[in-house]
């Protein structure tokens, strides 16, 4: 997966997910590496970057076509599954915020 996901002109929309992770992995690397592929497979998904630093906070932003794609993907029996597991196992917190894209730039490449 490229660092930059690659999307079109505005508008369209971002989830945002800032999370804490638990210590361990506990089958976490494995289980977002089969959430990012899935999400690339879903109708109206842009593409995802992703990060994390050294203490354990992450940030993944995934880009949307609309809110009905936000919707489905959130609906998705698979996603559902790694949702429950990240309360139960592998966030102490997190926060989730729906945006839409006005405007967006780049620079060098």
């Amino acid at each position: 997966m490229s660092r930059f996901a690659t999307t079109p002109k505005p508008p369209y929309y971002a989830v945002i997910f800032t999370n804490q992770r638990t210590p361990g992995d506990n089958g976490y690397d494995a289980m977002g590496e089969a959430m990012a592929s899935l999400a690339m497979t879903q109708a109206g998904c842009f593409g995802i970057e992703s990060t994390r630093d050294k203490n354990g906070l992450g940030i993944t932003v995934s880009y949307w076509q609309d809110e009905a794609s936000i919707a489905a993907w959130r609906a998705n029996a698979e996603h559902a599954v790694a949702r429950a597991r990240g309360n139960s196992t592998w966030y102490a917190h997190y926060e989730l915020r729906v945006a839409k894209v006005e405007r967006a730039y780049n620079g060098p490449k």
